[in-house]
């Protein structure tokens, strides 16, 4: 009974074997067919959002204001009768600005905007900085209205 036991354990073992050795390849693709379908799917989820974002841009450039903001402000265009200032920001910076003592009290100005608009124009008219520094140009503060005026018109006649 024992040769009878041990015959069928062979013969169990045998097919055993068998079976492994003629599975086990195919269990090695289907395993890298799971890990290549898993990067598939992230791959896939890493395009859609980029599709999403596209299509959020797309959506932008239809509008009229943003493209008329993207014009004027990457490409500098106008309107007809637009003025534009472009500003260089040249000087040095001040690092003195930690030592400014500031008042608590409260000072109430008010400016004549005509006087200020006349020798804002005076000053600019007369101010010749061609071929000199900042430091060479002296700044007269004559033709400005002082806080103090309080831009009261006078009513003398």
């Amino acid at each position: 009974m024992s040769l009878q036991a041990s015959g069928f354990t062979a013969t169990v073992l045998a097919l055993i074997v068998t079976g492994v050795v003629v599975l086990s390849p195919s269990l090695q693709v289907l395993a890298e067919q799971r890990q290549q379908i898993a990067q598939l799917e992230a791959q896939l989820a890493e395009t859609d959002a980029e599709v999403l974002r596209l299509e959020d841009q797309l959506e932008r450039w239809n509008d009229r204001v943003f493209v008329e903001t993207q014009a004027r402000s990457r490409l500098m265009f106008v309107y007809p009768g637009d003025i534009t200032y472009l500003v260089l920001d040249d000087l040095p910076e001040d690092d003195s600005n930690g030592d400014v003592i500031v008042s608590e009290d409260i000072q109430l100005a008010q400016p004549n905007w005509r006087e200020s608009l006349l020798a804002s124009y005076l000053v600019a008219a007369t101010t010749s900085t061609m071929g000199s520094t900042p430091d060479d140009v002296e700044h007269d503060t004559s033709l400005l209205p002082s806080p103090s005026e309080g831009g009261e018109e006078s009513t003398e006649q």
